[in-house]
C-alpha cells in the first residue's frame, strides 16, 4: 500500500512538475516546479528501496533530487544576476 502511493505520487507529481518547467513562466513558477520534482524524487527514492525490484529507480532518483536542488536554489532562493 505504502509503496503504491509513493510510487504513484512520484510519477504523478514528476510528470506535473516536468509540465510547468517546460510552460517556462518565469524563475517563480519554474521553481515551484523543481519543488515538486524534489517530493517525487524523494518518494521515488523511498519505493526504490522499499521495493527490491526498483533500486534501480531509487538510486537513478538520489541522483535526480541532488539535480532538483540545485533548480530550487537557482531559481527560488538564488538573487538573478543583473
Amino acid at each position: 500500500m505504502l509503496t503504491d502511493i509513493l510510487q504513484w505520487y512520484g510519477a504523478i507529481a514528476g510528470a506535473i512538475a516536468a509540465l510547468i518547467v517546460s510552460l517556462d513562466l518565469g524563475r517563480r513558477w519554474t521553481g515551484f516546479g523543481f519543488v515538486i520534482f524534489v517530493t517525487s524524487s524523494i518518494a521515488l527514492i523511498g519505493w526504490g528501496f522499499l521495493n527490491p525490484e526498483a533500486k534501480g529507480i531509487g538510486t537513478q532518483n538520489i541522483i535526480l533530487l541532488v539535480i532538483n536542488l540545485i533548480g530550487v536554489y537557482r531559481y527560488l532562493i538564488r538573487k538573478k544576476a543583473t
